[in-house]
């Protein structure tokens, strides 16, 4: 995504970023080490087995200080060769990127604590950031996690970049992704996502691809457009949380979404139930602005935000803005839908475009999602 304008003060928040059991030792560790937590009462794996109690044949234990079958979580995705391998997490911070291949179909993993501030697959790099072999990672390339395999599942993870500003003073390659997330049939539950800008990037692996993913009872967490991409994305019952930028004197401080819908395709992203705060002043972000892509001029974004409580850091007089002149929002599909609170408040009906009933009653998770029902691990 277009970088928005920084300075070069920018301060960030890296030590609160994986705030959990052990997260301060391994920021301080070298890249491709873990930090392991104190096993439980029950174990490092919780109810979830053991090396020793495997819940299936194709269950794999992640631990950080070598209680399970590997200590990182790229050793256990390698292993897992084909489709339908469960990972089970313990506690810990594990600084390492990992990809999912699409080979890998129908993976999940599994926090073994169940709360995701104890597990959290993290890494720095950022879209300027250098290459070892030269050239810049570029936005793709930042993603801490990557996933391209379809029917992945995660419950009780974080997945976060913690890539400061302040590390390239002055270079506007400032895109840092915590998740890219491309398959179909992707599912999130309880499932924290942080950084600051471009945090998670519900993309596809094509532009003719349709890829639906769920999101519930997540909380994510960034600046400028911090949700963002062309997959087709349900969030239920979410936290959209702003950040406050030192490095900016005056709003917009960002974005929350940012969808650069195919135009073939008829739903982009859909947030119902859902709230976003703010840690900025009020007024200081902006709820959308839609993304058309070099690589997709033709992009039609789509967003509805729908019962959902907007607090005062969305702009409410004007919460849609251009990220270019040439694709206006106002020519995009961008409506809303029963929002309260102090930034969901329509003082121009012309800037927040409604749906009414009818159109209402097509816009829900089943329609978005078709004949797939997203379900949490049955363990």
């Amino acid at each position: 995504m277009p970088a928005h304008p920084t300075g070069a003060g920018a301060l960030g928040r890296r030590s609160l970023f994986t705030a959990g059991v052990g997260a301060a030792l391994a920021l301080a560790l070298p890249g491709g080490t873990a930090a392991a937590a104190p096993p439980g009462p029950a174990g490092p794996f919780g109810r979830f087995g053991s090396p020793a109690a495997r819940l299936t044949g194709r269950t794999l234990y992640v631990h950080p200080g070598g209680l399970g079958d590997h200590s990182t979580v790229r050793a256990a995705v390698t292993a897992a060769s084909g489709p339908g391998w469960t990972l089970v997490l313990a506690a810990g911070t594990y600084r390492e990127t990992v990809a999912v291949s699409p080979a890998r179909t129908d993976m999940t993993w599994i926090g073994a604590t169940g709360d995701p501030r104890d597990v959290v697959v993290v890494y720095a790099n950022a879209a300027g950031t250098p290459r070892p072999e030269g050239g810049t990672y570029g936005t793709t390339g930042s993603a801490t996690t990557t996933v391209q395999a379809d029917g992945f599942t995660a419950q009780g993870v974080t997945f976060a970049n913690d890539f400061l500003r302040t590390d390239l003073p002055g270079n506007p390659g400032t895109q840092a992704v915590a998740l890219k997330a491309q398959g179909d049939r992707s599912a999130f539950f309880h499932c924290r996502f942080l950084g600051h800008q471009d945090t998670l990037y519900a993309d596809s692996t094509s532009l003719a691809a349709v890829a639906r993913q769920y999101y519930a009872h997540c909380f994510v967490e960034g600046d400028v457009d911090f949700v963002f991409g062309r997959a087709r994305a349900v969030f239920e019952h979410c936290h959209f949380r702003t950040l406050l930028r030192t490095d900016l004197a005056a709003a917009p401080h960002g974005f929350v979404f940012a969808p650069s819908t195919a135009r073939s395709h008829p739903y982009g992203f859909l947030a119902a139930r859902c709230r976003v705060t703010s840690g900025a002043p009020d007024g200081y972000y902006k709820l959308a602005r839609p993304w058309v892509p070099g690589s997709d001029p033709t992009a039609w974004p789509s967003l509805v935000v729908r019962d959902s409580v907007l607090g005062p850091g969305i702009d409410a007089a004007a919460p849609y803005a251009n990220m270019r002149d040439a694709h206006p929002w106002q020519a995009q599909r961008f409506a809303e839908y029963r929002n309260t609170g102090p930034g969901a408040e329509v003082t121009s009906p012309e800037s927040r475009p409604q749906l009414d009933d009818a159109a209402a009653a097509s816009a829900t998770r089943g329609t978005y999602l078709g004949d797939w029902a997203p379900r949490r691990p049955c363990v």
